[in-house]
């Protein structure tokens, strides 16, 4: 199997594989990496049609984890409460 064969068959295996993984920012990151990796295999064949549309797919999974992680909501501490459990 040559190197090309190689590039893609892992692109495809990890692009299959995020479908098991339950949270969405983690199934996104993966899918990302596959994008990546179909990216390489594109540029690798000379397939522009594989290059740009993995490129979309890239940025779009890792823009859509960065905006679920800027828009959730941190961890309210409320130190009152905490100031009397220890008081």
């Amino acid at each position: 199997m040559n190197l090309l064969n190689v590039i893609g068959w892992i692109a495809t295996a990890v692009f299959s594989t995020s479908y098991f993984f339950k949270g969405a920012t983690t199934l996104r990151w993966i899918q990302a990496g596959a994008a990546l990796l179909w990216v390489v295999y594109g540029v690798l064949i000379h397939a522009m049609p594989v290059v740009v549309a993995n490129v979309i797919v890239a940025s779009a999974a890792v823009y859509s984890s960065l905006a679920a992680a800027r828009t959730r909501k941190p961890q309210y501490v409320d130190n009152d409460s905490l100031h009397d459990s220890i008081s």
